[in-house]
């Protein structure tokens, strides 16, 4: 990884920092960004769930979210390409922590939901700025340098991020160590304080140039339009672009069966929520443990075979890893289908992800992110809704068992982008 720029001219993106510099940035703010996440994901369910919603309320909840960034995604990549990733990022992380202290206060189905609708909020603001600014900034300083690998090294340090997350939120929640506050809410606290640190941060060490953006304020406001209608050209126009956003039809609505019903699955087998909970901290650390790894080790995969083929690939064995959670009949072979259900989800991201911004220009890039997440985003709550169903009427390995099938049918949308590889 070189410091020196290409000899190519100057950019609109470049910030004056080396690549090592804006790797590590990159890095650090992944930190910042997805701890909390991982704090939330052993006690989300089983908090609203010990708060007196249902399951099929939780995922009514969840669903307000994805619908909130399906309605959000695209303006908020249209302002992040017209007005700049940094402002948009720093938004998003205020948004989250509000969004955060409302769902240590909710109380009720109501409150829940105002939460999530700020929840959407955030992650829709969120979902494309830090990293079009890390391949934008990087792309300025060397325009071949190696996206691929510094996607995939940032797949790995969320995962580690995410792990610490989860296991920090399992042990708060074992030692309950604020009297008066419910073990299971403890946790949100400490995702508040590292929210909060992350907006310091961000503000901090995100660096951007004005000449990266169309203009200030009403100038870039009016730019959104535009951007967002040049974007849906190049998905409807491009083949490999619209087989990429697709394959989020299945991979969203199957993401569902083993990130919201994990912690279902675990009180159905060990018959409590609280144990359940203590139980998933730990395990929703290994798995985004082994995430990592398979984002850290998944480069040498694509090289060998290609990155396209090695993204389908892991696409049916996602499928038949999550099947194998819906099937097991105790905790270790449920929790061990788990873990590796995560190190095949760790590693296709960062090949989806750089499938698609080989296909982008710096103009349409957070635009074309956000497409590509709102088609996610609005399929999870589609199967948030449907799988928490399924799971009330027939039971949690069914519906578990419904979206690996889904997952796997996405393979074949990168049909597309294996033909174009294979004619390069």
């Amino acid at each position: 990884m070189s410091d020196e720029p290409a000899a190519h001219g100057p950019s609109p993106y470049a910030t004056g920092l080396s690549l090592s510099q804006i790797w590590f940035r990159y890095f650090v703010l992944l930190v910042l960004r997805w701890m909390p996440t991982g704090i939330l994901i052993p006690i989300l369910v089983l908090l609203a769930m010990a708060r007196g919603l249902s399951i099929s309320e939780v995922g009514l909840v969840l669903a307000t979210m994805g619908l909130t960034m399906l309605v959000l995604e695209l303006p908020s990549g249209g302002l992040s390409d017209s007005l700049g990733r940094r402002p948009v990022l720093l938004l998003s992380t205020a948004v989250g922590v509000v969004a955060l202290c409302l769902i240590f206060l909710a109380q009720n189905l109501a409150m829940f939901m105002v939460a999530y609708v700020l929840q959407g909020v955030y992650r829709a603001l969120d979902s494309g700025p830090l990293e079009s600014w890390f391949v934008d900034s990087s792309q300025a300083v060397d325009r071949g340098t190696d996206i691929e690998a510094g996607l995939s090294r940032g797949g790995a340090v969320m995962g580690v991020s995410v792990a610490c997350g989860a296991l920090l939120s399992g042990v708060v929640v074992a030692l309950d160590p604020i009297q008066g506050v419910a073990s299971l809410a403890t946790p949100v606290l400490l995702g508040i304080g590292i929210q909060l640190t992350g907006l310091v941060t961000a503000y901090l060490l995100l660096r951007e140039p004005h000449t990266a953006r169309t203009g200030g304020g009403a100038v870039s406001l009016r730019a959104v339009p535009s951007v967002i209608s040049e974007s849906f050209t190049l998905v409807r126009r491009s083949p490999v672009v619209l087989g990429l956003v697709a394959v989020e039809i299945f991979w969203g609505f199957g993401m569902a069966s083993f990130e919201i019903l994990m912690p279902v699955k675990l009180e159905a087998i060990l018959e409590g929520d609280e144990i359940a909970a203590a139980v998933m901290g730990p395990s929703a650390s290994a798995a985004w443990a082994f995430s990592a790894i398979g984002a850290a080790l998944i480069p040498v995969a694509a090289r060998q075979f290609g990155t396209a083929r090695t993204a389908a690939t892991l696409r049916l064995l996602h499928g038949v890893m999550v099947a194998g959670i819906g099937l097991a009949a105790g905790p270790v072979l449920a929790i061990g289908a788990y873990l590796l259900t995560y190190v095949v989800h760790g590693a296709s991201n960062p090949l989806h992800m750089t499938l698609l911004h080989g296909q982008v220009e710096a103009g349409q890039r957070s635009t074309v992110v956000s497409v590509n997440s709102m088609v996610s985003g609005g399929m999870a709550s589609i199967g948030m809704v449907v799988l928490a169903s399924v799971t009330e009427v027939m039971s949690v390995h069914v519906a578990m068992i419904a979206g690996a099938v889904v997952i796997s049918v996405g393979a074949l949308l990168y049909l597309p982008a294996i033909r174009q590889r294979s004619a390069m």
